[in-house]
């Protein structure tokens, strides 16, 4: 049965899930998460017992019905369904017409709170298994034209059996051809690619692919491998890493707008070895694959390809993953422009 939204003076929305029920139907047990498009809270379902998460689309300063941002993340999760990605199982309301709430299957902690509290780091082994569900994730996501521009540690979920599930999908977009230009202005500081930070308003699943490679660098070197402060800083950051792009390695480069009122530092050398010294050489072939310049950058099937996941260490099962739900509300770190992406992304409002 359809059932009809009021979402704004002059546009319905419809959900196919049945019809909408009462948020009051749902016990709040504690506020797990915020961010710039909504505030997720642990909840219990009042008439199955099940835990669940219960995100409200933020409206504060929404005056026309429900924001482009809550529209675009329902229209998205409720054609998703992979094993490595948030499911959501339905919309409900509150007693006024702008209060609206997703429920979604309830994850027991999320990566960067697990990298803030856990009492030794990931393993090698665990790093893979880890790093594999997020490829699988990307690969379903990449393959329905989804790209999902805001991956990064805090958005990555995991139950207490070790899967990993990619969450937040309020800067999602899908894409296809022809491409159109989107603001650049995405993806959390530390994790956004040099083309969205040199300001190219064309976006590809490459950009995941980047924010890929900075988690799989973070799980690594257990810290986060480009904590930037401004984008100025993370550009030199990203150089003094990969050393300084040009147009024989990135076509085109030249011409990107920031150019005209920046010039970079010379940095002639690939870093990334220094910085992983202790990594086989398929693993570094990887993590270069995946920091490209040239946005035509490896694909999460590639990815997926490589013979690190086939040497030893192998991944672990995911059952064997470490749990440490308790640490679902602690953060140590406050105020990084990387991690505290509600004052550092701004409104979505690109096409």
């Amino acid at each position: 049965m359809w059932v009809y939204l009021w979402i704004s003076r002059t546009l319905w929305f419809s959900v196919e899930l049945g019809i909408c029920r009462s948020v009051s139907d749902f016990e709040k047990l504690n506020r797990i998460g915020e961010g710039t498009y909504g505030i997720v809270y642990r909840a219990r379902d009042s008439s199955s017992g099940e835990i669940v998460a219960l995100k409200k689309v933020r409206m504060e300063r929404e005056k026309d019905g429900l924001p482009i941002s809550g529209l675009r993340e329902i229209n998205l999760l409720i054609n998703l369904r992979h094993e490595n990605v948030v499911e959501l199982t339905e919309v409900v309301v509150g007693q006024h017409l702008d209060s609206i709430f997703l429920v979604m299957k309830y994850c027991e902690q999320d990566l960067a709170s697990l990298l803030d509290n856990m009492p030794a780091p990931f393993s090698e082994a665990q790093v893979k298994c880890l790093t594999l569900q997020m490829l699988n994730g990307l690969r379903y996501l990449h393959d329905n034209f989804v790209i999902h521009r805001d991956l990064k540690v805090s958005n990555l979920l995991l139950t207490d059996k070790g899967c990993l599930k990619i969450a937040d999908f309020g800067l999602a977009r899908n894409f296809g051809l022809p491409s159109y230009s989107m603001t650049p202005k995405v993806v959390t500081l530390w994790y956004r690619a040099p083309e969205l930070l040199f300001e190219s308003s064309e976006h590809t699943t490459a950009i995941d692919m980047w924010a890929a490679g900075c988690i799989v660098g973070e799980l690594l070197a257990h810290k986060p491998l480009l904590p930037g402060t401004s984008e100025l800083h993370q550009i030199t950051l990203i150089v003094d890493l990969l050393g300084t792009p040009n147009d024989s390695i990135w076509p085109g480069f030249s011409d990107l707008p920031i150019l005209k009122n920046y010039t970079l530092k010379v940095q002639p050398y690939n870093n990334l070895k220094a910085q992983f010294p202790w990594l086989l050489p398929s693993g570094q072939k990887l993590l270069n694959y995946l920091f490209m310049y040239d946005p035509k950058r490896a694909t999460a099937e590639e990815c997926l390809e490589s013979v690190y996941f086939n040497e030893q260490p192998l991944p672990c099962e995911p059952e064997l993953m470490p749990s440490f739900p308790q640490h679902r509300n602690k953060r140590k770190r406050t105020a990084a422009p990387g991690k505290q992406d509600e004052k550092e992304r701004p409104r979505d409002q690109d096409r």
